[in-house]
């Protein structure tokens, strides 16, 4: 991770933050798909991912109605062994992707400003070891991210 951590502290540009945020946490979770999420205003913008399939780039969906919108509002890292039979999964959007799990890890500096997913297309239960590396990708893309406030979307309620 200490690789990663100088690449995000040495990125010029938001696109090379995003790339290295997304193809980390996908390749070090051995994850099927992971997504960048950034807070805008009241809304969850689903800024880039690294997936074997589209899933939701360039959406934005209420923070209220959103996993990742819950894991910022709750500031905390949140894992779902299957999202078929959680309360918090908007169903009507996952339906047609392959997710079946995940773990969402918010980005806080220190009030919320996004969250990191990573997804697998089967039941997978995420370790500590998985929980403690997105948590810290997520801590560090908020470093780096800080440093590019011009090119981030309004933050807003949960701020």
């Amino acid at each position: 991770m200490s690789e990663t951590m100088e690449r995000l502290a040495g990125a010029d540009t938001l696109e090379e933050v995003q790339r290295i945020v997304r193809t980390t946490a996908r390749s070090s979770l051995a994850a099927h798909g992971a997504t960048l999420v950034l807070l805008d205003g009241d809304l969850c913008y689903y800024a880039d991912e690294d997936s074997m399939s589209p899933l939701w780039k360039g959406q934005r969906f209420p923070a209220v109605n959103c996993i990742s919108g819950w894991a910022m509002i709750n500031r905390q890292t949140v894992a779902i062994r299957d999202i078929r039979f959680d309360s918090r999964i908007p169903q009507e959007a996952y339906r047609p992707t392959f997710v079946r799990s995940l773990v969402m890890a918010p980005i806080l500096r220190p009030e919320p400003l996004g969250a990191i997913g990573c997804y697998w297309a089967v039941p997978h239960t995420a370790t500590p070891a998985e929980t403690e590396t997105l948590q810290s990708l997520a801590h560090a893309a908020g470093e780096a991210l800080e440093r590019f406030p011009e090119g981030l979307p309004a933050r807003g309620f949960l701020s």
